[in-house]
């Protein structure tokens, strides 16, 4: 399983903005070269981050990109889920319907559980703990 490019790079604008002041707002060419991200690449980004309720963006010669909400409320899973959609391993993690062994399938199990962990580790990481995180490795 791999997540998408644009999923990581909505990763990667989320945690640049949670390294900021909360009332800073970042321009969307700071934020791209600084994560590396084409800049046309991350205005599509931005737009579904904000559609998401994930980022506030305001136009202008004093406008940016700010958080939404606190950092240690958004999660990874949110970020993901906001760009690729609900995650899923394996098609059959959603009905065994899908599988021609059925819920018989010795797999089935080892992928529902897979993705459960999965999940719950990607919802219960926010950005606020990475960052945190990330700052108490610097000292």
């Amino acid at each position: 399983m791999q997540i998408t490019r644009q999923a990581d790079y909505a990763l990667r604008a989320i945690l640049f903005l949670a390294r900021q002041d909360s009332n800073i707002r970042s321009a969307t060419s700071q934020i791209a070269e600084v994560q590396h991200i084409p800049p046309s690449f991350l205005a599509k980004i931005i737009s579904q981050l904000a559609i998401a309720g994930l980022i506030h963006t305001s136009r202008g010669a004093r406008g940016g990109v700010t958080l939404a909400r606190p950092a240690e409320e958004i999660t990874v899973l949110e970020v993901v889920e906001a760009i690729d959609g609900p995650m899923e391993l394996n098609q059959c993690t959603l009905s065994s319907a899908v599988c021609p062994f059925g819920p018989a399938c010795p797999l089935r199990a080892l992928w529902c559980d897979t993705q459960d962990v999965l999940i719950e580790r990607l919802r219960t990481t926010t950005f606020g703990r990475i960052v945190a995180d990330e700052r108490a490795a610097q000292e």
